[in-house]
């Protein structure tokens, strides 16, 4: 507790122009890290969306090898009913020899025709099953292919961005570590500002110099009296027009008396 007090009357000794030149400084380091990862650009996303879409194409194979076999399974179930209704036909034909009487015949001869009828439908299933095999095999054909070439883009895709990130991701390292430092000298409220116009401009763009007496965000022209007053650094001035904190262009340079 007594540390976090001290941490706290710590920034209020802050002067205003050395909140101001913190503020330009951590602006600059953040500017830095924005152009890192403006680099790597949308590769991260084409990732995760190369990945997801293989997640899903491998789901999509699964499950059409997985109704293949069912459907295999099926035509085989389907062929030893024909073997049993052909055993019966037999069994029913030869017991038709020894019949006493037209009504065992007649009995027989349409257990015959049923198990016929049987037979006829199970060579119809057998044959939309083959069908249905047929264009699912399509399928998984056409979803491999897919795969196959989202895989290979995947791979490309991953090598070019660890290269990037491998060759950058140490400055971005030791810029994130001094925009640490710097976030906290500065007070939270300032600090949450500055986050939020960073958010809120395209550009990332906070802190600004005033540069041709223009705003450096928005280029819209300053009063002279207000670019005194941003040169006096004794208060906190925001462009009117784009809300960015402004600064003037000698911000990194000590005065005599702090040298």
């Amino acid at each position: 507790m007594a540390e976090t007090k001290a941490k706290s009357s710590g920034l209020t000794d802050i002067s205003v122009e050395e909140k101001l030149r913190t503020l330009y400084k951590l602006q600059k380091v953040s500017s830095e890290v924005d152009k890192i990862r403006t680099l790597r650009g949308e590769l991260p996303l084409e990732v995760q969306d190369l990945e997801d879409e293989i997640v899903g194409l491998e789901t999509r194979i699964n499950k059409f090898k997985e109704e293949v076999s069912s459907l295999e399974r099926n035509i085989a179930t389907k062929k030893n009913e024909i073997v049993e209704a052909e055993g019966l036909i037999a069994k029913y034909k030869d017991q038709q020899n020894n019949v006493r009487n037209n009504r065992e015949y007649d009995s027989l001869s349409k257990e015959i025709e049923y198990q016929t009828l049987e037979i006829e439908l199970c060579d119809k299933r057998i044959r939309e099953f083959t069908q249905q095999i047929k264009d699912k095999k399509e399928v998984i054909s056409e979803s491999q292919a897919i795969f196959d070439d989202r895989s290979k883009d995947l791979d490309d895709k991953k090598a070019e961005l660890n290269e990037i990130v491998n060759d950058t991701q140490k400055e971005e390292n030791e810029l994130l570590s001094n925009a640490t430092k710097y976030e906290e000298v500065i007070e939270e409220r300032l600090l949450s500002a500055f986050h939020k116009i960073r958010k809120n401009a395209r550009n990332g763009l906070a802190v600004v110099m005033v540069e041709r007496d223009a705003c450096g965000g928005c280029f819209n022209k300053i009063p002279p009296q207000r670019q005194l007053d941003i040169k006096s650094r004794k208060k906190i001035i925001v462009c009117e027009y784009c809300g960015r904190i402004l600064v003037d262009d000698d911000i990194l340079e000590l005065r005599p008396a702090e040298e």
